[in-house]
């Protein structure tokens, strides 16, 4: 059909008034949100209903709320014996609606087992298996309940809320003091027949940074856009509308403030189709910001099986009311296609609810999102790229692709890259080094000044999962093409689907052949699990911000849907840990010079774990005048032993006269040590510091240096020396027995600088001494 006549015909079509009249339905709470909840069987009597009530010393959990069934998101506690349970739970919900005035009454969904009574705003609205009369908390259910999974309704008039705050009460009663179980969840929708078109897709949130994000939803007819926004619930104050009449909207806020909460509505001019508490976004932070990041990493997701249900639930009971900043996608978004109907089925209708409204969504393609042909990049006719809005001019950061296939962005201070595994552009694929692709990677790393840098795709270099990276092709070429070029700009995590599996490496660098050329003293760079628990050797990895080949850990993350199937020498030599048996995803936080990532299972345990610092160990000389205050603080965020007994972070110091050594570890045991500070505070009287400075000028040299990491895993470790003038430095490094074993001379500048050693396995003394006889030494341990 003529473009123009489709156009005329969506806006006949939007016109048409009563013809298109519909019943719109709104999710304005959602099953699974957070309830506050009393377990104690204590009587409250009525005064808990009232909007008044202060709930705030009731537990709180994500529904479903019970016990007794094993598939609950939050179990509540029925007492001592399980012969005379509590006989009364009871839950309270305050949530916001914006534009009641919009609907024409309320619908009531809801999960019960046994009984039930529900208040809104303090007055009873349905009971559902409960006698009439009054009830109090020794009330039973008039029966038994085997239907705590079936979806209960119940439609209320649009006067049992009102515009704002509205306040849910439940009490949920058993029928028997013995009886196994309780069930308990609910949502609320808005009805309204009016030619507000439905939602069928969305809202989902695309392109954020620290000042704009574009809002994405689709409706079932043609209409305008207008999104509402603001940073109070409930008092949307600012709006943005687009005025062409489709059915897929996309509208871009911007002139925001960075780290930002704002809440929004979706609608078209006439009026609101969707708002809520879970209607939000966060801007990006600046890129210092002190707080934690997190990120959700999703791989092989859709499709539509029991394990990607159980793997977004396990990851919302792990998250909590804490909110998830960022959402990758590793590929093979929609099974088995890549059709659009696909992708509604077994994505947007899956995460709707949740993770869509207020998560920021970077996605990278897999092959299924092509229908396995590779070709199709070429044309640009997937319906991945027509689903979503990427970012490939720098709209978020980063080098502008001019592609949306692949693409960088910044969050805070994480540099992200999502490459594009699969498709071919001008028939070259994306492991071909002389690839548009592969080009502007190479430059996008080279601008790149992020602390952390993590790069994430579909087909993963090192895997023994449900497919082999020993035998298959496309992932021979990018493990052989592609690592050396990520790990010598400092990549520091790259995640990978493919394989529908978890697994997840050593620190390792320079391995680029098959399984069985991997050497653990060539190619591991240390052999802690990283888990930093407190076990045996979990220490963290520990590597520097500097743009260096420090080492990289590889995750494939790719059954967050399928899961299972394993080549013959499963796991690869490259792994700590793997688990082909039990799906789900990999939440990663940030916090400053702090990577902690976890791998949350369907059934709701963390099975993997690992840390990594950067630019911890660190040995600082600092002069000072005596009797002049100076702070200090640690490099890493954790846990604190200063030498003078203070466990914070920071410690402030009044030194007298000379030098004062202050030391600052994770740890109060020798034994459980991992990281270490060491200050050397140096306190003199300023014509002293004068003198200092003027001897070091007329040649009295002066130096300092430390070795790190100690103990080295792998052949290397580096020298950072402190030089107050350029000079000559002599290394000599001999074993414990006095045996030299390697020497040489280097001219050092003034200032900090740093020099690569190589040894083998062993304890050796390390001297550096300069042409005055001034010397240091310290020793080291190659593991």
């Amino acid at each position: 059909m003529n473009p123009q006549l489709k156009k005329l015909f969506a806006i006949l079509a939007f016109s048409a008034g009563p013809v298109l009249t519909t019943v719109a339905q709104t999710t304005l709470l959602p099953f699974g949100s957070s309830w506050k909840y009393l377990d104690n069987g204590s009587n409250q009597g009525t005064s808990w209903r009232a909007v008044s009530f202060n709930d705030g010393s009731w537990k709180s959990g994500p529904g479903k709320l019970g016990y007794g069934d094993g598939d609950e998101a939050t179990v509540v506690s029925y007492g001592s014996s399980s012969s005379s349970k509590y006989v009364t739970t009871y839950f309270r919900k305050t949530f916001n609606i914006t534009g009641v005035n919009n609907y024409n009454n309320f619908i009531l969904e809801y999960l019960r087992d046994d009984g039930i009574v529900i208040y809104v705003n303090g007055t009873e609205v349905k009971r559902d298996n409960i006698s009439s009369g009054t009830v109090s908390y020794t009330t039973l259910a008039s029966d038994a309940s085997d239907d705590g999974d079936d979806i209960q309704t119940a439609t209320l008039n649009a006067g049992n809320f009102v515009e704002g705050s509205n306040t849910i009460a439940v009490e949920i009663h058993q029928s028997d003091k013995s009886s196994s179980d309780i069930s308990f969840d609910l949502q609320v929708k808005g009805s309204s027949s009016s030619n507000l078109p439905v939602i069928s897709r969305g809202p989902y949130l695309q392109m954020g940074n620290q000042t704009a994000v574009s809002v994405r939803w689709r409706t079932g007819i043609a209409a305008n856009g207008k999104v509402k926004y603001g940073t109070v619930l409930g008092n949307l104050t600012d709006s943005v509308v687009h005025t062409d009449v489709v059915t897929e909207h996309e509208v871009r806020i911007t002139g925001l403030q960075p780290d930002t909460k704002y809440y929004y509505s979706v609608g078209t001019s006439a009026g609101v189709i969707e708002a809520g508490e879970k209607n939000y976004f966060n801007t990006a932070p600046l890129t210092n910001t002190p707080r934690k990041i997190r990120i959700a990493a999703y791989g092989d997701c859709g499709n539509n099986s029991t394990n990607q249900k159980n793997v977004r639930d396990a990851y919302l009971n792990y998250v909590g009311a804490n909110h998830t900043d960022v959402w990758l996608l590793l590929g093979d978004n929609a099974y088995d296609d890549g059709k659009d109907a696909e992708f509604q089925t077994n994505f947007f209708n899956i995460y709707k609810d949740n993770l869509l409204k207020n998560i920021l969504l970077f996605p990278s393609p897999g092959n299924h999102d092509y229908d396995n042909n590779s070709t199709r990049q070429d044309d640009h006719n997937i319906p991945y790229l027509a689903n979503f809005s990427l970012p490939k001019n720098g709209e978020c950061g980063g080098l502008a692709s001019g592609k949306e296939e692949y693409y960088s962005f910044d969050y805070g201070d994480i540099h992200f890259i999502s490459l594009d595994s699969y498709g071919k552009e001008s028939s070259k694929r994306f492991y071909d080094t002389s690839s548009a692709q592969v080009i502007w990677l190479k430059k996008d790393l080279a601008a790149n000044t992020r602390k952390w840098t993590i790069a994430y795709w579909h087909h993963p270099p090192y895997t023994m999962g449900s497919h082999n990276s020993d035998s298959e092709s496309e992932l021979v070429s990018v493990r052989k093409n592609l690592i050396r070029i990520l790990e010598r700009y400092g990549v520091d995590l790259i995640l990978n689907g493919h394989s529908h599996d978890y697994e997840r490496s050593f620190l390792i660098h320079g391995h680029f052949g098959l399984e069985n050329t991997f050497s653990f003293s060539q190619h591991a760079l240390s052999n802690s699990s990283a888990k930093y628990d407190g076990s045996a050797n979990s220490c963290p990895y520990v590597t520097t911000s500097a743009k260096t080949d420090h080492g990289t850990i590889y995750v494939v993350a790719g059954s967050a849907g399928q899961v299972g199937g394993t080549s013959s020498s499963f796991p690869h030599a490259i792994s700590y840990y793997a688990n082909a048996t039990t799906g789900g995803s990999l939440v990663l936080e940030v916090e400053g010079s702090r990577l902690d990532a976890k791998f949350v299972a369907a059934d709701k345990t963390i099975k993997d774990q690992f840390t990594i610092v950067k630019d911890a160990n660190k040995k600082t000389t600092l002069p000072v005048t005596p009797g002049q205050p100076l702070t200090l603080t640690a490099s890493w965020i954790g846990k604190y032993q200063w030498n003078t007994g203070a466990t914070t972070r920071s410690i402030t110091v009044t030194p007298s006269a000379g030098t004062t050594v202050f030391t600052v570890t994770d740890n109060a045991t020798a034994s459980g040590q991992c990281l270490r500070d060491t200050f050397n505070v140096v306190a003199a009287s300023p014509l002293a510091e004068m003198q200092n400075i003027s001897e070091a000028k007329n040649g009295a040299a002066s130096f300092s240096y430390r070795a790190y990491p100690n103990p080295a895993s792998g052949n290397t470790f580096q020298l950072e020396i402190n030089s107050w003038k350029e000079q000559p430095l002599r290394l000599l490094i001999t074993d414990l027995n006095g045996k030299e074993v390697q020497h040489k001379t280097w001219g050092v500048p003034s200032g900090i600088s740093k020099q690569t050693v190589s040894l083998p396995q062993g304890v050796y003394f390390i001297t550096l001494t300069n042409t005055k006889g001034e010397k240091q030494t310290e020793k080291i341990m190659m593991q």
